[in-house]
C-alpha cells in the first residue's frame, strides 16, 4: 500500500478520509511520522480498532 500517496491525497483534498484497519495501522503510523505535513492529519479511533484519518484545512 502506498501510504505516502494516500497522505498526499488527504492533504490535497482528493480524499475526505481514509480508514485503516488495526492490522495496517502501525505501517501507516510509521509513514505519518515521516510525513512533512503530518500536523494537518488527524486520526480518530473507532470501536474495534479501526482508525479514520482526516485532514484539517491547510490554508489556515
Amino acid at each position: 500500500m502506498d501510504y505516502q500517496k494516500i497522505l498526499d491525497q488527504l492533504v490535497s483534498g482528493e480524499l475526505k478520509e481514509y480508514k485503516v484497519e488495526p492490522e495496517d495501522a502501525f505501517d501507516l503510523q510509521k509513514t505519518i511520522r515521516n510525513y512533512g505535513k503530518r500536523q494537518y492529519i488527524t486520526g480518530r479511533a473507532e470501536r474495534g480498532g479501526a482508525i479514520v484519518y482526516t485532514t484539517t484545512n491547510t490554508d489556515d
